[in-house]
């Protein structure tokens, strides 16, 4: 798949604006902005482009794509949504809470699609999930309710459970804000302590789960982020070492956590129908005037192997819900 060089790029955005108009008229400019590295997002990459391609989109005949990537940085996503609209692009698609942030503050005309956005409402990117207004529309990946959710299921698995590690990663996951508060009444009600742990190197990991390791009838929480997800070997590794049962979003259980409940997304299906609101920006439409969509149903998935590795007995009224059981 040919890309342009980046360094290209700026310099077409110093092109007089009459040529700049003139380009435009044969070629639409796409803008992407992705959330970690070019090897983690290149499947999501794709589905997008392959989504253009049957919309009737072909590169470099009539559009061509920018794509940058923040590296899991959160001060590389302000330089870069910077960049990318400095090239005056037809469209961006961004992905994240923190790349569709930067991206917010760089522009309010520039048309965005974004994906793996958690209630884009509640964060106060858009009025409304039917009539979103402005210049943002997209895909939402999962509600903040979910903080509440994942507790309840964690103590239904671990009836001993006194308290809770809530790992979240600041600079990838500023939308812990939003978790935090439904997070600690979700504790009260089930009687349980809930700390918030932040934690941005393995180090700080590794010295957390250590910590409350020692902590009988302890537990751990994760917000999810491309930190912790990239990291969630390493974190299922350590909770089978100090014998914290824990819970995340989808995609933690496979990796070794005992629990995940989500929308079970293939964010690859997202990009791809992000790129039909592409397709309708491009032909004209508002994104304003599109509405956000969301998950219709959510996935519980229980990682057996794990739970023999700590030595829990999963009650069977959890096992007869869930959607998949890793064994």
């Amino acid at each position: 798949m040919r890309r342009r060089d980046f360094i290209a790029g700026l310099g077409a955005a110093a092109w007089p604006l009459a040529a700049r108009a003139q380009q435009r008229d044969r070629i639409r400019r796409i803008g992407v902005l992705l959330n970690s590295a070019p090897a983690d997002d290149q499947p999501y990459l794709a589905a997008f482009m392959q989504g253009l391609h049957d919309a009737g989109w072909t590169e470099g005949q009539n559009f061509q794509v920018d794509v940058l990537w923040n590296l899991a940085d959160a001060g590389l996503s302000r330089v870069y949504a910077a960049r990318l609209v400095a090239l005056m692009p037809d469209v961006i698609l961004v992905q994240s809470t923190v790349n569709l942030a930067a991206i917010r503050q760089a522009t309010s005309a520039i048309p965005v699609v974004f994906v793996s956005i958690a209630d884009p409402v509640t964060q106060g990117f858009v009025a409304s999930m039917r009539q979103p207004g402005g210049n943002l529309t997209g895909f939402s990946l999962l509600e903040f309710s979910l903080g509440a959710k994942w507790l309840d299921i964690l103590k239904q698995a671990a009836p001993q459970l006194a308290r809770v590690a809530v790992l979240f990663d600041p600079q990838t996951s500023p939308n812990t804000a939003f978790f935090k508060p439904v997070v600690e009444n979700a504790a009260v009600s089930l009687g349980i302590e809930a700390t918030l742990v932040p934690v941005g190197a393995p180090v700080d990991v590794e010295r957390a789960l250590a910590r409350f390791g020692g902590v009988p009838n302890t537990g751990l929480v994760l917000f999810g982020g491309s930190f912790l997800l990239s990291h969630a070997g390493l974190i299922a590794d350590l909770a089978r070492r100090y014998r914290l049962p824990s819970i995340g979003p989808d995609g933690f259980a496979t990796s070794g956590i005992l629990l995940d409940y989500g929308p079970g997304i293939e964010l690859t299906d997202q990009f791809r129908q992000a790129a039909g609101y592409v397709d309708r920006i491009l032909k004209g439409e508002k994104p304003g005037n599109m509405p956000i969509q969301a998950p219709v149903r959510y996935s519980l998935v229980i990682n057996m192997q794990t739970a023999r590795a700590l030595g829990i007995e999963v009650p069977p009224t959890l096992l007869a819900l869930a959607d998949e059981v890793i064994e």
